[in-house]
């Protein structure tokens, strides 16, 4: 039987970026999945430059998508391994909304995010999108710190 705390938790989102922060929102997700034995999901946001041109813009989709590719590579073995089943998602825009937005879609019992990212691209896991997610998410939001 799973823990006492996280029964009912179904389906765990996570925010990650690939920082050490969210590594870290991730290894606390893995936990919870394991012990509550739940879905988890893995949810990228690539956040677009304001005033990108069109090759430029394609240039950043292209990288960021193959980046967080080769994060999910090994984040599947690892769920794998520890016998949870796992999704992942890269989404395009405003990283609050689109944590949000999934977390509604998928039904999320919680969103695990980390504290804050250190890389000057993916700065979305600052006060203000934290502030958001927590403001307007429909379900309980972890901050791992």
């Amino acid at each position: 039987m799973g823990s006492p705390v996280f029964v009912g938790f179904q389906r765990i989102l996570v925010a990650f970026d690939g920082s050490p922060h969210a590594e870290h929102a991730l290894n606390v997700a893995f936990s919870i999945a394991k012990d509550a034995k739940a879905k988890l999901q893995v949810l990228s946001v690539i956040r677009l430059p304001d005033l990108a041109e069109s090759a430029e813009l394609h240039a950043v989709l292209d990288d960021e998508r193959d980046r967080f590719d080769r994060y999910f590579g090994s984040i599947r073995v690892r769920a794998q391994e520890k016998g949870i089943e796992l999704e992942t998602e890269i989404a395009v825009g405003r990283p609050a909304e689109q944590i949000v937005n999934t977390a509604e879609k998928i039904q999320a019992s919680v969103i695990v995010m980390g504290k804050r990212s250190h890389t000057i691209l993916h700065r979305w896991v600052l006060g203000s999108n934290t502030e958001r997610v927590l403001k307007y998410a429909h379900c309980p939001v972890m901050i791992v710190h």
